[in-house]
């Protein structure tokens, strides 16, 4: 059966299951789809998505993959993606092969010896992996532009971010070069790149995705790893190819399929402060409860002020975290931070400063968010707001040069507001871009649902992609017309 039967649509520029399709089908072999996309990383250099590539290791992978089809054909067709290029974020992981430095000139580590959880279900599922994507120092940006470079470009605006910090993964699916590519989301850092790159972005519910056996990016709970894709039934597969039987310090969220009955779509009010009308977010928002509404579903108001405290509070949750896990990080490693960008310095003296009482109350903010939401929920199935708050800002406007923290977190409160509402409560939440302003730029959607509900963005998610609101304007290479 083909990977992409009863998909019901196809995606403008095509997808990891078109790609998966095409080799599947003998158009091509892995080979050749690994020497397309590292041509067109090679030709797209200039935009600053790729920090290290490997073509050697890539091309070996998908000779061993093409190898495998000829001996061992049944074990090649259960992997859905086989052949499939891919790429690593430089945080997160780690995958074999490739050392990650998260962004930064200090961090000079031996090759991993091992795969991580994630990793190993990356492979198992066929994908072949030539490269690590660009991310900010530590991925502590909402901009994915290291002093230790390459500084990432968003490509439908050069001049404009590509988002972070999984800002270099975003860069390289929405150019093509790869289909889709690993990411990490601590704080929007898959959905804001997504947002701003025209790309589907989901972060998973809490504990779904393993990050075993080191549990370095679980941050306290607020952290999960994906990827950053071109459709939505690329995500929606790979979640399943990924998930479940974490074995970490969380429960491993069951996935039940409820019944298609109509759902109970929340809208949020009073928003115009965090959302200017002028920058055509509502407005996508209203678009989509439009198509939901067609379709038989409610709209349910709901009051700002019933989540306003927990924005509020998710966003001092997650500075304390970072902070607290980067002064960690660095006295672990035996950094010395005062090489790193000033930033980076200064979030590890405010995670320094944390006395145990204050970090104490920290994590119990943590605890009431997430209860806050499923209070929430429990009149509504899925919550639909804006992602961004305005268009990608030009280059620059994440800076790392300065030690404001207060400032910073600001900014990326200001840009993406709902943000890390989603990595403090541990709900999945996922953005798709709805139309387009009139620089041509994506107008992102979010989509919030229950923990361990993701079926539900998936199933809403797919009905509005399927409006055919954006159009990828790169064809993911290799993937014939």
């Amino acid at each position: 059966m083909s990977r992409s039967e009863g998909a019901g649509f196809t995606v403008a520029g095509g997808d990891a299951t078109a790609l998966a399709d095409q080799i599947s089908a003998g158009a091509m072999t892995c080979a050749e789809a690994m020497a397309a996309a590292i041509a067109a990383a090679c030709d797209r250099e200039s935009y600053g998505a790729i920090c290290q590539l490997e073509a050697e290791l890539g091309m070996a992978a998908a000779s061993a993959l093409d190898k495998e089809r000829r001996d061992d054909p049944n074990r090649f067709a259960v992997r859905p993606f086989a052949g499939v290029p891919t790429l690593a974020k430089d945080l997160g992981g780690p995958f074999k092969g490739f050392p990650v430095r998260a962004g930064s000139r200090l961090i000079d580590r031996p090759d991993p010896s091992a795969d991580s959880d994630l990793a190993e279900r990356f492979r198992n599922a066929g994908f072949n992996l030539f490269g690590l994507t660009t991310s900010p120092e530590f991925g502590l940006s909402l901009s994915s532009e290291p002093a230790r470079g390459p500084l990432c470009r968003n490509p439908l605006d050069p001049s404009r971010t590509a988002g972070g910090s999984s800002g270099g993964a975003a860069c390289a699916v929405a150019l093509g070069i790869v289909a889709l590519a690993h990411a990490t989301d601590a704080g929007g850092s898959i959905r804001v790149p997504a947002a701003c790159c025209g790309l589907v972005g989901l972060k998973p519910t809490r504990g779904t995705i393993p990050a075993g056996p080191g549990f370095a990016n679980h941050l306290g709970g607020i952290a999960s790893e994906l990827a950053v894709c071109r459709s939505v039934r690329d995500v929606s597969q790979l979640f399943d190819q990924l998930r479940g039987r974490a074995k970490g310090p969380y429960a491993d969220p069951s996935r039940e399929d409820r019944p298609k009955r109509r759902l109970r779509i929340g809208v949020l009010s009073d928003t115009g402060t965090l959302y200017p009308t002028e920058s055509g977010r509502l407005e996508a928002v209203v678009s989509a409860v439009r198509v939901a509404e067609a379709d038989g579903h409610e709209v349910v108001p709901i009051e700002w002020s019933a989540l306003e405290a927990s924005v509020a509070s998710s966003s001092r949750v997650f500075a304390d975290i970072v902070s607290v896990n980067l002064a960690s990080l660095a006295d672990t490693l035996k950094l010395d931070l005062r090489q790193a960008e000033p930033l980076s310095l200064a979030f590890a003296e405010r995670g320094r400063a944390l006395s145990a009482p204050e970090l104490w109350q920290t994590l119990s903010a943590d605890v009431h968010i997430s209860r806050n939401l499923w209070t929430l929920f429990e009149s509504i199935d899925c919550l639909l707001t804006p992602m961004l708050a305005c268009a990608p800002p030009p280059l620059g406007s994440f800076s790392t040069d300065h030690s404001d923290t207060e400032l910073h977190l600001q900014k990326m409160a200001a840009f993406a507001p709902l943000a890390s509402l989603a990595n403090v409560s541990g709900f999945p939440a996922l953005t798709l871009p709805f139309g387009c302003d009139r620089d041509g730029l994506p107008l992102p959607i979010q989509i919030f649902a229950r923990m361990g509900e993701e079926t539900t963005l998936f199933r809403l998610a797919s009905r509005l992609e399927a409006e055919d609101r954006w159009r990828h304007p790169y064809a993911v290479a290799g993937l014939a017309a």
